[in-house]
Order: C-alpha cells, then structure tokens, then sequence
C-alpha cells in the first residue's frame, strides 16, 4: 500500500493497522511526528472529487458570465481553505481535535453548542458524498448496460457504505495510507478524464454566456466558500494536531490550503468550460451531479471514471466521518471514537437512502443544505479565528477538560455571539428550490435589500455577514479575557476531569 514519505504519526510504512484508539484526549508529544508537507495528502485526497467538476454548472447557475464564475471560484475556494489553514494552526499548538480546541472560546460545556452544529454539518456532508458516489455508480452500470436499477444501487450503496465506515472506523493511520492511495489513482484517472471529454469544449459558447449582476457574483462566490473550506473549517485542526509543536505555523496555513485548493481549481476551471459549452449538461448536473459527467464519456472509459468518482467521493466522505465521530464526543457523547463513528455511519446510510431512493431532487437540497448551516458555521470560525489569532502562548491543554479551569465552563458571551450572527445570517439567505427553508430571507426587506425576490435574494450575504460579525466582536470583546487566561500558571498535566 502506497505510504507518504513522512507520515504525520511518525509510524512506520510496514506497521500493522489498527484501530486508533485516541478520541478526544491530547496527542502526546512523543507520537507527534512529520513536518507540515505531510498534510499534502489528507487534504489533497479528500478534495481531488470529480464533483468538482459539477461546481462550474452550479457556479454559472447563478446567472453569471465565465470569467466572472471563475473569479468567484478561486477567490472562494483559495479564501475559504485559507480559513482552514490558520484553524489546522490551532491543532499543532493543542494537539486536540478541532472542536476540543474550541472550548479555549466557548467554554469547556458552552462549545457543546458548536460541536452539535459541526456533527450536523459532517453527518450531512458524509451522507451527500455517499449518496453520490452511490448515483454515480448506477449511472455507469446503465449506461454500460449492466443493471443500473434498483440492485444496483443497493450494492453500490453498501460497498461506499463499507468502505467509508471502514475508514472512519480504523481511524488516523488507515485515513492517512487511504489518502495517499486516493491522491494517486484519482489524480492520474481525472487527467484521463480531461484529455478524454476536451473537445467537448467550445470556447465561442463559453465566451457567449453573458455577464450576471454584482449580486449574482457574490452569490456564486459565498456558495463556492460554502462548498469548499467552510465544508471543512469544523475539523480543520483534527490531523494538524499529529505535528510536533515545533513544525512551521506558515507551512501548517501553506500545506493545508495548497493541498485543499489545488484540484478544485482544476477542476472547476475545466468544469466551467463543459457547463458553458453545453447547456444540456449543465442542467443533468443539477439531477445527477457525478453521473451527467459519463454523457460525454467513450464507453471504454467507463468503468475507470466509476472508480475515479467513487474513490474521490469515498476521500472526503473518510474524513468526512472520521471528524463527524470526534464532534459528536465533544458534544457530550461518551463512547469510545470508533463507535461515534460507527453511529454516524449508519446515519449516513440512512440519509443516502433517502436522497438515492426517495428525493426527486439533489441541488435544490443541497444548496439549502450548504447555505443554511453554512451561517452558523461561518460565525463558529469568526470566533475560533479571532480568539487564535488573540493567544500568544499554547493552548493550556488540561484546562481544555476541566469546566473550572481557565476557560470556564459556559461564557455567555461567544454564545450570544454565534446566536445572534446566525439570525442576522439566516434572514439574509434565500433558498426557493428547498421549501422547508422558504422561512429564510426575513431581514433582505427590512434592511432594503429588495425582499426575497430582489436582487439580493440569492447572494448569500448572511453567510458573509455572520464570519464578519464574529470575528470582529471576539476581538473586540475578547481581548481582555484571553489575556488573564494567559497570564495564570500553566496546568499540572493530571487526569482530572476525564475527556468531556
């Protein structure tokens, strides 16, 4: 099996797997080994998905031109994993996972708010990927004239079903060797791909679609925020937290966006130009994300292109699970890890079930989806970013155990915080292809931004609004607290207050 050349956990290539039996509890600095180049492969693995392809139809969806669309793209997709970077910095300065760390902020009892968020958030994200890879599947044994039915859907669903679970289940060391795999065979597969379907392209019909609005740019900009790094912000320190303390904190925000960036860029560059070619397809994407991409596929090809989208989807759906299973504990849960995460595979079947079998429709959804817990999750990273960016000094790790410790127990104030960016967020958003979510958009009339149906409606700017608010007002309000906490004696390392 392929191993990167320093893996994080300093363990041998050859070493017997097993399941990790860490959960919550700080990674001791002797199995803290690797330098930051090492995240290369988690996140490139997880992020290397042909659905990044899909993202150019949903990005001209917006109405928007192709230079416009790929502007939103990259300043969206490089930003948002930018966030990710500085948060995986929090991760080699307290070897806990993302949402323990979290509790330097929230509180130790407090964070169980954000922890319940960001469980919600990974589940459906998991469960989206495994639906995909699950339609994906069925599309290419139909065309190929295989099956494609009902069976085929239910075998496909239990083989991504396993292989995920598997992965999240064993833990680190399988997700690290895993990744490194999925990096390789994806990458190669994907150029094949491009070279395969390029003369599909036509640049006079790109080049033909016209210019959107500024309101539509912003829309498309905050979605592709919402789809890349924000999707990912939640666990962004859980493998930065196997480096020594001593790595470089710039090769930590460097590797971790470099890595997270490179093949959506790719992607949604070659992705814009077959949406923009066929109106057709840009609309079968919307129906069948990963599927509608083996239309323009020679027959031969097929089977590859299964394994290419599966494996990409399985990538991110691994770490996806692994992390779902830590925010869970940190919300309260006590079991061990692997069971939070056997738990959260089954929701995640579950939920597949559902969007594979019973729902007619994926954007609509899944854009709802994205958007909507895209608001909390934005004011979540507001206030993790500012409070790092305030501490000088490491986290103090006991403490992060102890409700009476250094950093309390239930603040009120980053709660207030997040509840109040996440109202003034949600009634800033629309969403009219999901339903359930038509309660949304309450202030775009009052604040005059033209109600639900101006021109505002669909730029997503409470997403926006609830990073900003955060951000600013922990700076503000949080200086002096994180201060004092700085300025106490460091913690004897004991076992008091086991692992909440």
């Amino acid at each position: 099996m392929i191993t990167p050349p320093d893996q994080p956990d300093g363990r041998a290539p050859d070493r017997k797997l097993r399941v990790e039996t860490h959960g919550l509890d700080v990674i001791a600095d002797t199995e803290r080994r690797g330098t930051p180049r090492t995240l290369l492969w988690p996140w490139f693995g997880a992020n290397v998905s042909i659905l990044g392809l899909s993202y150019g139809a949903f990005a001209l969806g917006f109405g928007i031109s192709f230079w416009q669309a790929l502007a939103a793209g990259v300043v969206g997709i490089v930003f948002s994993f930018l966030l990710c970077g500085f948060v995986a910095v929090a991760g080699k300065r307290g070897s806990a996972p993302t949402m323990v760390l979290g509790r330097a902020a929230y509180g130790v009892r407090g964070n169980r708010l954000p922890s319940v968020i960001s469980w919600v958030l990974t589940v459906g994200w998991e469960t989206v990927l495994c639906a995909l890879a699950t339609m994906a599947t069925a599309t290419v044994f139909g065309r190929l004239g295989w099956g494609g039915g009902t069976e085929t859907k239910v075998v496909a669903l239990v083989l991504v079903g396993a292989l995920t679970v598997v992965g999240g289940v064993m833990g680190f060391d399988l997700i690290m060797r895993l990744q490194t795999l999925i990096t390789v065979v994806t990458g190669v597969l994907t150029v094949i791909y491009i070279v395969l379907v390029a003369d599909h392209i036509h640049w006079s019909a790109v080049s033909a679609v016209p210019v959107g609005s500024a309101q539509e740019f912003i829309g498309a900009l905050v979605f592709m925020m919402t789809g890349f790094g924000l999707g990912w912000v939640n666990a962004a320190a859980d493998y930065s937290r196997y480096l020594p303390r001593t790595a470089s904190s710039r090769g930590v925000i460097g590797w971790t966006t470099f890595g997270a960036s490179l093949a959506p860029l790719l992607l949604l560059v070659f992705g814009l130009l077959l949406a923009g070619s066929s109106a057709d397809l840009a609309e079968a994407v919307a129906a069948d994300p990963i599927g509608a991409l083996t239309t323009i596929l020679p027959t031969w090809f097929l089977v590859p292109f299964a394994l290419v989208a599966v494996l990409g989807l399985v990538g991110g759906a691994v770490l996806d699970i692994y992390s779902s299973g830590l925010a869970l504990l940190s919300a309260g849960l006590r079991v061990p890890r692997y069971v939070a995460a056997l738990f959260d595979g089954v929701l995640m079947i579950v939920g597949s079930i559902y969007i594979v079998f019973v729902a007619d429709d994926f954007l609509g959804p899944f854009m709802g989806f994205l958007t909507t817990l895209g608001v909390p999750i934005a004011a979540w990273c507001g206030i993790m970013l500012a409070d790092l960016a305030l501490r000088r000094r490491d986290y103090d790790e006991p403490d992060l155990y102890r409700p009476t410790g250094r950093y309390g127990d239930v603040p009120l104030t980053p709660l207030l915080l997040t509840l109040t960016a996440t109202a003034l967020g949600w009634g800033l958003v629309t969403n009219s292809t999901a339903t359930w979510l038509d309660w949304q958009g309450y202030l775009l009339h009052p604040l005059g931004f033209g109600g639900r149906s101006g021109p505002w409606a669909y730029a997503n700017l409470g997403v926006l609004t609830a990073l900003a608010l955060t951000f600013l007002g922990t700076l503000a309000l949080h200086r002096g607290r994180v201060h004092e906490q700085e300025t106490l004696t460091p913690s004897p390392a004991t076992d008091e207050g086991a692992p909440l």
